[in-house]
């Protein structure tokens, strides 16, 4: 591919093989559009001798590299990587080679980060998207503690929260009270991403299976038909009332291989958001305030937010049929 500042495109060449075609000194040509008369040549050249295909960008690529590193230490190179997970100051010294050497290795292996790596099995984390919204909707669980009315210890010291918790709840445990947790309950479309959330009081079937039906009901809205369900193992999830409900709805229930969060890796890094931009983006008064937040982070999630997934752009962009999108 031409680099910005290239004074010939493709086009620019077929215009230049044009002119010298027309009987034109290559040499005319060549001042007229601001190149060199050895360029001028050189594109001149390949056209003569492969046509249309010569004007076309080749691999800066060198045919042969005879001082490449042989393909058995590459191979020792990664194996280290993919076992300890070393990186290159300590993968060097292990086999006489200079760090910055170990790096392009890894870098041509795809091992460069370890974020791109599965932790437990070290290969290349293999990532998929669906090729149309509803096609897959991952569904997961996000357990929060609950805050005092008043604030908690992010907002104040700690005997101060004590007393609040003391003053929100009635619930002793061991003297001690018991605030309790808040269950984020969240649904996001595998090719969209467009995602709908609730704050509720317990993971349990009924739950789960009421939360489902608004989910389903929210991307019905849409102009999402989901086809298939993903969730963890969880009792809720495993339930006869959850797959029942799904199922009388047409919808499949794919559950993920047990230890294997990744598969269901969308709702996942979706539960890191939800942290780091709503529940822990600013400290909160009460668990009312923070409930009350997540309507506007889930609006600006789905139609404002730049999502790097997709290009820059907000998941409504890739619903097919958004409300207001023909009016």
């Amino acid at each position: 591919m031409s680099h910005r500042n290239a004074r010939l495109t493709v086009f620019g060449r077929r215009l230049l093989v044009e002119r010298v075609r027309s009987g034109r000194p290559v040499a005319h040509v060549a001042a007229e559009m601001g190149i060199s008369r050895a360029t001028a040549h050189k594109w001149v050249r390949r056209w003569r001798a492969e046509g249309e295909a010569g004007l076309h960008d080749r691999s800066s690529r060198p045919a042969r590299t005879p001082h490449r590193t042989s393909a058995e230490i590459e191979a020792q190179v990664c194996r280290l990587r993919r076992d300890r997970k070393l990186g290159p100051a300590r993968i060097g010294p292990v086999l006489g080679l200079p760090a910055s050497t170990v790096h392009r290795i890894l870098t041509r292996h795809g091992l460069g980060r370890l974020a791109w790596l599965d932790r437990p099995t070290g290969e290349p984390v293999r990532r998929y998207e669906r090729d149309r919204p509803g096609e897959l909707v991952h569904v997961d669980i996000k357990k929060l503690g609950r805050i005092p009315d008043g604030g908690g210890h992010r907002v104040m010291d700690r005997r101060t929260a004590m007393d609040n918790k003391i003053a929100t709840t009635g619930e002793r445990k061991s003297s001690k009270p018991v605030i309790g947790y808040s269950y984020v309950h969240s649904a996001v479309d595998d090719h969209s991403r467009l995602a709908y959330s609730e704050v509720l009081t317990d993971e349990r079937q009924d739950t789960a299976t009421g939360f489902w039906q608004r989910a389903g009901a929210f991307f019905a809205a849409h102009g999402i038909t989901v086809e298939r369900v993903l969730t963890d193992n969880g009792s809720c999830y495993k339930s006869k009332l959850f797959t029942q409900t799904l199922a009388t709805a047409g919808i499949a229930h794919k559950r993920t291989r047990p230890y294997r969060p990744q598969t269901n890796g969308k709702v996942e890094r979706f539960n890191r958001t939800l942290l780091d931009e709503w529940a822990y983006l600013r400290p909160y008064t009460s668990n009312d305030e923070r409930t009350a937040a997540l309507a506007d982070f889930l609006h600006t999630y789905n139609h404002h937010r730049c999502h790097t997934a997709l290009d820059g752009k907000p998941p409504i962009s890739r619903v097919n049929n958004p409300a207001g999108q023909y009016t």
